[in-house]
């Protein structure tokens, strides 16, 4: 055998009593001291949510209730860590792939579910990543191995490898990024229309009044200690210097589009998907010369009067600082005051704050800040029809989720078409 599962023991067992073998064996086999199995990490609190009905019936219903037991096969026959990650690799990004292809329209659709639905990708995803903690193969694995095991199988599952600027001149470059669906334990059935809208919109080519505009996404986790890791930078910096625009995107308020004018460096301490809390300063490389605030550089005045859809859009210019010298936190709704200290950008203190901050940073630390349009916009809340408290979907549910997802295309086209020439 090639994999050693913990119940493997009870198994054996199991086969000497039915073939009438005594359960005590006296070989010389038996009297070899027992291989002790390499430890298995314990699921995480997102993981223990697959077994609820909801995430169930939306792998069901998506065909995506195959990935991870074909994922745990192969895991199974690899015989050396090399083998075992790029199993893990070849699984991640195919699951990105289909996930986008789903959402593009391309391949069967699997089951009834709509094919807009970003949440088969991140139920499919935890499914792969409960598989690689319970993962116990004879070569052995250490604990720094089964974590970049799971570190390659986070970024190809949401496209952040696979990202492929085009070359040349004659199409904008335009990257953007979405969030995982968040608030779990309030509605488990929730989705995130940052999240279909960018495997909906990944290299997709859209028509501006500037010309072509080639659109590249990755998805990120709603996990504090991902972007404590450096999550972000490492995935954005090496593109933002041949990007056009950029725009980091996630789910805000009730209603409506807002362009979040500017972002704050604290955490507000709001539960992320593994219910863990954090309230401090957002932790960067080198905090000496860390920032208290970061502004957009998108066309924000463009965007919003632009007709994009059926929502209205917003330029956000609200903060909640602690002014200099004070001690309380005050809303300023015209942005923040000289030497001030955050308590909340536009987009507020969690994680759609801190993708906008880090985004806005990194740009402004290479260099960037003059000549790269970029910065985060807010989509409305994503509603299910009225009365549907139990359903995975509805039709109200899926026309909102079209209709947001069209118009952060919309908003991206008139961003694009504001903008100066390409990079080249």
């Amino acid at each position: 055998m090639r994999l050693i599962r913990v119940r493997t023991g009870v198994i054996g067992v199991g086969l000497l009593l039915a073939t009438g073998l005594p359960a005590q064996v006296t070989s010389a086999a038996a009297e070899e001291p027992a291989v002790e199995a390499p430890a298995v990490e314990a699921p995480t609190v997102e993981e223990l949510r697959l077994e609820q009905a909801v995430p169930q019936e939306i792998l069901r219903r998506s065909g995506f209730d195959s990935v991870a037991p074909e994922f745990a096969r192969a895991l199974g026959r690899a015989d050396s860590y090399g083998q075992a990650r790029r199993t893990v690799v070849r699984a991640g990004s195919a699951l990105w792939r289909r996930a986008v292809d789903r959402a593009q329209g391309r391949g069967p659709a699997g089951g009834d579910l709509s094919r807009d639905d970003d949440r088969p990708l991140y139920w499919a995803r935890l499914g792969l990543t409960r598989e690689v903690r319970a993962f116990q193969p004879e070569f052995g694995l250490t604990d720094a191995r089964r974590a970049a095991l799971l570190d390659a199988l986070e970024r190809t599952s949401r496209g952040q490898d696979d990202i492929r600027l085009p070359h040349g001149k004659g199409v904008r470059r335009v990257l953007v990024t979405g969030f995982d669906p968040f608030t779990l334990d309030r509605d488990i059935r929730i989705s995130n229309p940052s999240g279909a809208s960018a495997l909906a919109l990944d290299g997709t080519v859209i028509e501006t009044a500037a010309g072509p505009a080639r659109v590249e996404t990755a998805v990120f986790p709603v996990r504090w200690r991902d972007f404590a890791e450096g999550t972000v930078e490492r995935t954005l910096r090496p593109y933002l210097a041949r990007a056009d625009l950029f725009a980091t995107v996630s789910q805000g308020r009730v209603g409506r589009f807002d362009v979040e004018r500017t972002n704050g460096a604290w955490r507000g301490g709001f539960p992320d998907n593994d219910n863990v809390s954090r309230t401090e300063t957002v932790p960067v490389a080198d905090p000496a010369t860390q920032p208290q605030w970061t502004s957009t550089t998108l066309p924000y005045a463009r965007i919003t009067a632009a007709a994009t859809g059926r929502f209205p859009v917003y330029d956000n210019t609200s903060v909640t600082e602690i002014p200099a010298g004070g001690t309380d936190a005050v809303v300023r709704p015209d942005g923040p005051t000289p030497g001030s200290a955050a308590r909340a950008g536009g987009g507020g203190n969690y994680l759609s704050n801190e993708i906008a901050y880090r985004a806005t940073l990194l740009r402004d630390r290479l260099g960037l800040g003059g000549t790269l349009p970029g910065g985060h916009v807010h989509t409305p809340v994503l509603q299910f029809g009225a009365g549907n408290t139990t359903e995975v979907t509805d039709p109200d549910f899926v026309r909102n989720r079209l209709d947001i997802v069209a118009q952060v295309r919309a908003v991206l086209a008139v961003a694009v078409s504001a903008t100066g020439r390409t990079r080249g």
